[in-house]
């Protein structure tokens, strides 16, 4: 499942390395992170389209993980701020007992500040939300739930190894609905083997239906190392092509906004003001502190992911950090440059004169100002003075020409 919740970084992982974290003394209190990721990475059964960190574990480690999990909150508390939203993502958290869950959000309470108005979000599988684990997450401050529907054709479901009850998606949002939690999100997949405009539509119709305020729909993408790819490769299947993919994706937007959900990004739609606060932090390339396996953190320029195994986070730690892959340290240039690829899959856009400010002293404003004179000139941008917005044509190839910008900034 994925609400975007930890950028992947692809790829192999690099050697093992010490924690960024445990070498950085924390900032003053009003510049420290105000969001807080953390993985569970535990699954019954590995999606074949997955390619983030998760488990079939058959030793009962949830425990140990927990403690785990808690000791690595102990080191990360005084590097944060108060804290505005929260991201538990897997694997399938939900998974995890409700007395280990009882125990986790109350080490989160008791070391962390929050508040009534954090965004607190849970990951969840439709078939392991039962009306316990709802009350759980209910009374430890889960106030959003975001639900991996993927489609609710058990057909297309079967292509993507995607095992779970269609109808169980609607029984999941009432249980949550239920226990209080007032806000939930669903996650789509397109572009499925197989699937037409007509199989789409009615999946968008039947999650519209269920009066989600937030949706996340995600063409389906072919990922090294993934059965699907695997799969893919051996000629199993064939991806559908371009123009279907185009028409499924117009079908999306003329279904969202008659329901009256906005496009905020690329892939997200949402009633005004419930848009994810947690993955815009992402997007706009905040800080935020993350815990787990595999979990991914960006803090005082460094950008780092937890080891990826949960026995070697089980292992041992410094100081309550586990290892470390993946590490990069400040750079500018690679700063900017993830400026403009998060930044131009938002609707919102980014500001062009905060752009050419850091793009200046790297020796690129003039070739930065260039590349956005290309995509203007193209027609690709909205008429904005001061701010770089794609229009609907340009987000169609967000991703490529965020490429270009990029290509300009580090030739």
């Amino acid at each position: 499942m994925t609400d975007d919740s930890s950028l992947r970084i692809i790829g192999q992982s690099a050697p093992p390395q010490p924690h960024p974290m445990a070498q950085i003394a924390p900032r003053p209190a009003p510049q420290r992170p105000r969001s807080l990721y953390l993985h569970v990475p535990f699954c019954f059964h590995k999606c074949h389209y997955c390619d983030f960190y998760s488990i079939v574990d058959r030793q009962d480690r949830q425990p140990a993980f927990t403690a785990r999990l808690i000791e690595e909150l102990d080191a990360l508390a005084p590097f944060a701020g108060p804290l505005e939203t929260i991201f538990v993502g897997g694997g399938t958290p939900t998974l995890l007992a409700p007395d280990l869950w009882k125990t986790l959000l109350g080490a989160l309470h008791t070391r962390f500040e929050l508040s009534e108005d954090t965004e607190f979000t849970v990951e969840a599988n439709p078939e392991t939300v039962t009306p316990e684990i709802a009350d759980v997450l209910a009374a430890g401050g889960v106030n959003r739930v975001s639900i991996g529907a993927q489609s609710f054709n058990p057909r297309h479901l079967a292509t993507l190894e995607r095992w779970h009850n269609p109808d169980n998606v609607e029984r999941a949002i009432e249980l949550v609905r239920a226990a209080g939690i007032a806000r939930q999100s669903l996650d789509l997949i397109f572009a499925i083997p197989g699937q037409s405009v007509e199989d789409w539509t009615e999946d968008l119709d039947r999650a519209l239906g269920l009066g989600a305020t937030h949706l996340s729909a995600y063409n389906l993408t072919y990922e090294p190392a993934t059965a699907m790819t695997a799969r893919l490769h051996k000629g199993e299947f064939e991806p559908i092509d371009e123009e279907l993919e185009v028409d499924m994706l117009d079908a999306l937007i003329e279904h969202t906004e008659a329901q009256g959900l906005g496009r905020y990004e690329v892939s997200n739609f949402a009633d005004n003001g419930d848009e994810c606060a947690h993955n815009l932090a992402y997007w706009r390339q905040d800080d935020w502190l993350a815990a787990g396996p595999s979990a991914s953190g960006h803090f005082d320029g460094f950008r780092w992911k937890n080891t990826p195994r949960l026995a070697d986070y089980l292992a041992g730690s410094d100081r309550g950090f586990p290892t470390a892959t993946d590490v990069e340290a400040p750079d500018p240039r690679r700063a900017l440059c993830e400026r403009v690829m998060t930044g131009l899959r938002l609707c919102e856009g980014l500001d062009l004169a905060d752009l050419l400010r850091r793009a200046e002293p790297l020796g690129a404003a003039a070739r930065l100002n260039a590349a956005v004179g290309r995509l203007q000139t193209e027609g690709l941008t909205r008429p904005d003075v001061d701010r770089l917005r794609l229009n609907r044509e340009g987000l169609l190839r967000a991703d490529g020409l965020a490429a270009d910008v990029m290509n300009a900034i580090d030739p």
